[in-house]
């Protein structure tokens, strides 16, 4: 099993949603997060007066598949995500050693389903 990590634009999370519900893929922790990385913000003007934003909004989307759907999950999130511009966002995959759905004590691929 393998743990799919995207850090993405908040404006794209429903096509990376909605990419996901079409390969079948059940369960997504979606957390807001800030960050930077090449874009290193941006200055914004407010009542005559300039300030920079350094912590881009972002927002990261989790979920662990079968080792199996890794590729399509990866190139759907990538696909839906893309924007062709810095800032994107990046995906991480981790391997995971075990799942235990703590309601009925599954363990492995069963608890992911």
């Amino acid at each position: 099993m393998v743990k799919v990590e995207a850090i993405v634009r908040p404006h794209r999370l429903d096509a990376v949603r909605t990419a996901l519900d079409e390969l079948g893929i059940p369960g997504v922790t979606v957390t807001e997060a800030h960050g930077t990385g090449r874009q290193k913000g941006y200055t914004q003007h407010y009542r005559g007066a300039e300030y920079t934003v350094r912590m881009l909004q972002k927002v990261k989307i989790e979920t662990v598949v079968r080792d199996e759907d890794v590729p399509r999950v990866v190139d759907a999130v990538r696909r839906a995500a893309q924007t062709g511009e810095i800032g994107d966002g990046k995906i991480f995959t981790t391997p995971v050693l075990d799942v235990i759905r703590i309601r009925t004590e599954e363990r492995g691929e069963s608890a992911l389903l």
